[in-house]
C-alpha cells in the first residue's frame, strides 16, 4: 500500500494562537498531525512577521519567554516558504486586508487547505472550491473531517 502524501496546510494568525498559546483541547488532533509529520504547514516572511508582533500583544500577557517558546514551537512545525508565484484564477478578495496574504499563499503553494476562523476568510470558502483551489475551514472542521483517518494511521497522541 502507497502511503498518501501529507496534506499541506496554511494556518492563519488566530489557529497558531490556539495551537502554541492558548493550547486549544479542539485543535490537540491538529497539533499531533504537525507533530507527527501527518500534514505539512506552511507560512511565509509577512505570515510569520505578523505572527510574531501579535505574540507581542499587552493584551495577550505573554511573558518574554512564553512568546520564545510559542515562536519556536511555531519555527519547528511550520516551514517558511519563499513567495511563489500563482498562475491561476484570480483569488477571491477578502474584505479583511491583512488576511488576503493567507490566500496569497495557500494559493501559491498549492496548499489542500487554509485553516481559519476568520469569518471573512470562512464566507469565501465556497469560491476557492468552486475555483478549484483550496478549502478554507475551521481547525475543528477540518479535525472532524479528517481525524478518523489519522486515527487510523496510528498517528501518535501529544506529547
Amino acid at each position: 500500500m502507497i502511503p498518501k502524501p501529507a496534506q499541506t496546510l496554511v494556518l492563519d494568525t488566530n489557529v497558531c494562537l490556539d495551537l502554541f498559546v492558548f493550547r486549544d483541547p479542539r485543535c490537540e488532533v491538529l497539533l499531533a498531525a504537525m507533530q507527527s509529520g501527518a500534514v505539512n504547514c506552511l507560512t511565509r516572511a509577512d505570515c510569520r512577521t505578523e505572527w510574531t508582533l501579535v505574540l507581542a500583544y499587552a493584551r495577550l500577557g505573554l511573558t518574554a519567554q512564553a512568546q520564545q517558546a510559542a515562536l519556536a514551537e511555531f519555527d519547528r512545525l511550520i516551514t517558511v516558504t519563499t513567495d511563489a508565484v500563482f498562475d491561476g484564477p484570480a483569488l477571491p478578495v477578502c474584505k479583511d486586508t491583512d488576511d488576503q496574504k493567507f490566500l496569497e499563499l495557500a494559493a501559491s503553494s498549492g496548499a489542500h487547505c487554509l485553516l481559519t476562523k476568520d469569518k471573512a476568510l470562512l464566507k469565501l470558502a465556497r469560491r476557492t472550491h468552486k475555483l478549484g483551489l483550496f478549502q478554507i475551514m475551521s481547525p475543528t472542521q477540518w479535525v472532524a473531517v479528517h481525524e478518523q483517518d489519522l486515527r487510523a494511521a496510528d498517528m501518535p497522541t501529544l506529547q
